[in-house]
C-alpha cells in the first residue's frame, strides 16, 4: 500500500510539473474539496411540484331572492317603495297604495284621484322606465321617475276617478303609470332594477302575459318551463 501511494504521488508531481501553477492549484482546490466532503451525504431532495387540479372552480349562483315571493309580500314591498319614495309636489303624492288579491287590483290613492290598475290585464314586456318633468308654466315641480306598462291588446289596463267618484274624463285606460320622488329613488342603489323585479313577478302572479323574447323563442319557453 505505501508503495503505491508513493508511486501516485510521484504521477501527480509530474502531472503538477507539467502544468502551469494556477492549473496546479485549481487542481488541487479540486482534490481538497471531494477529500473533505462527507462521504454518503444524502442530496437534496427536489421539491414536489403543486398538482394541477383538472376541474375549474365552479360559479356558485346566487339564489333569486324573489323565488318564494307571494303576491303578499310583493305588494306590500311595492307599496312601501310608492310611500316611502313619493312625490312631494301635492298632486302627483301616492296618500296610499293597496292591493286586492281577489281582483289582482292595485289602488292608488294622490290629492286629486284614484286609480283601479288591472295587474292581470297587463304585459310584462312592455314595461320602461322614464323621468318626467310636472312643471307647468305657473309651478316648477320636482322631477318624477315613472314606471309605465301596457296592458295586453283588447284588456283595459286602468280607470280612475275623482275625488266625487266620477270618471276622470280622456282618460288612456291601456296603460298604467307609477310614480316615485326621482330624487328618493337616486339615493336607493339599484332601485329600478328592484322594482321593475318585483312588479314583473306581480303582475305574472296576478295572471298577467309572462315575460318572453320573440327573438329567443326556444330559451324562452324553456326558462318558462311546463305548466
Amino acid at each position: 500500500m505505501r508503495c503505491a501511494a508513493c508511486i501516485c504521488s510521484a504521477a501527480l508531481l509530474v502531472c503538477l510539473s507539467a502544468c502551469s501553477k494556477d492549473d496546479a492549484r485549481v487542481l488541487m482546490n479540486k482534490l481538497t474539496a471531494k477529500n473533505e466532503a462527507p462521504e454518503g451525504s444524502p442530496e437534496a431532495a427536489p421539491l414536489p411540484k403543486p398538482e394541477k387540479s383538472g376541474k375549474p372552480g365552479k360559479h356558485v349562483k346566487t339564489p333569486d331572492p324573489l323565488l318564494d315571493a307571494t303576491q303578499q309580500d310583493l305588494s306590500e314591498y311595492l307599496r312601501g317603495k310608492l310611500l316611502a319614495l313619493s312625490p312631494s309636489d301635492g298632486i302627483n303624492d301616492n296618500i296610499e297604495a293597496r292591493f286586492d288579491p281577489s281582483t289582482s287590483t292595485l289602488t292608488i290613492l294622490q290629492p286629486g284621484s284614484r286609480c283601479d290598475q288591472f295587474l292581470s290585464a297587463l304585459d310584462v314586456n312592455n314595461m320602461t322606465w322614464d323621468v318626467f318633468d310636472p312643471s307647468d308654466t305657473h309651478n316648477s315641480r320636482e322631477p318624477l321617475l315613472r314606471l309605465t306598462a301596457t296592458s295586453v291588446s283588447g284588456k283595459k289596463a286602468r280607470a280612475c276617478y275623482n275625488t266625487k267618484g266620477q270618471p276622470e274624463p280622456g282618460l288612456n285606460t291601456n296603460r298604467v303609470r307609477l310614480l316615485f320622488s326621482y330624487a328618493k329613488s337616486e339615493q336607493i342603489s339599484g332601485f329600478q332594477e328592484k322594482i321593475m323585479k318585483v312588479v314583473k313577478k306581480l303582475i305574472v302572479l296576478s295572471g298577467g302575459a309572462e315575460e318572453k323574447d320573440i327573438f329567443h323563442p326556444s330559451s324562452s319557453s324553456a326558462s318558462s318551463g311546463h305548466r
